[in-house]
């Protein structure tokens, strides 16, 4: 009976503890729901080494999409950069699902890998502000990338764990080339 008790309080306690690990989210409109390991966002590195992981797929692989939204807070934006064909620089301002929509085809068609290549960090209070230096191939197997650019990702910590709340990025060109200090090695 001893070793009955002691089993069951075992058990008891150590269900609160794997429950923090998991996060269960359901999409709206749908029966399909997911759990989420929730040290994907525990750490500054965790969470920004899922945001790569996530987008990057072999061609006809489909991504994990509940698991990029999870990264974004509510009305966290994603912001590319570019110029137009007048030449001029534009920015498009989408939502998570906006960017599900706009190139969720187009990784699983192509296939997509961003591979970050150099991070700079800067912290104050529960913000930050990181510069990501990426590498983007088409298959992980390639050896030459066909585009390079910078990801400036801000993050909130909110004392549990990271939220993305933008990231606005633009692509390397040959008037705009990425500057030594962002393709260092950290």
């Amino acid at each position: 009976m001893h070793k009955l008790v002691t089993l069951i309080l075992i058990i008891t306690f150590s269900l609160p503890i794997n429950a923090q690990d998991k996060v269960v989210i359901s999409e709206k409109d749908s029966l399909k729901t997911q759990v989420i390991d929730s040290s994907k966002v525990k750490t500054l590195d965790s969470t920004i080494k899922t945001l790569y992981n996530v987008i990057s797929g072999e061609k006809g692989v489909e991504r994990n999409w509940e698991l990029f939204k999870y990264l974004f807070k509510p009305g966290a934006k994603l912001i590319p950069s570019g110029k137009d064909a007048e030449g001029v620089f534009k920015v498009r301002y989408m939502s998570p699902d906006d960017y599900i929509k706009s190139s969720g085809d187009w990784l699983i068609e192509n296939g997509f890998f961003e591979k970050e290549i150099h991070r700079t960090v800067d912290t104050f209070g529960n913000i930050t502000q990181v510069f990501s230096t990426y590498h983007s191939f088409k298959s992980e197997a390639d050896d030459k990338p066909f585009m390079r650019g910078i990801n400036s990702i801000q993050l909130l910590n909110d004392g549990t764990r990271w939220w993305i709340i933008n990231i606005y990025w633009t692509q390397e060109t040959n008037e705009n080339p990425i500057p030594k200090k962002y393709l260092t090695k950290n």
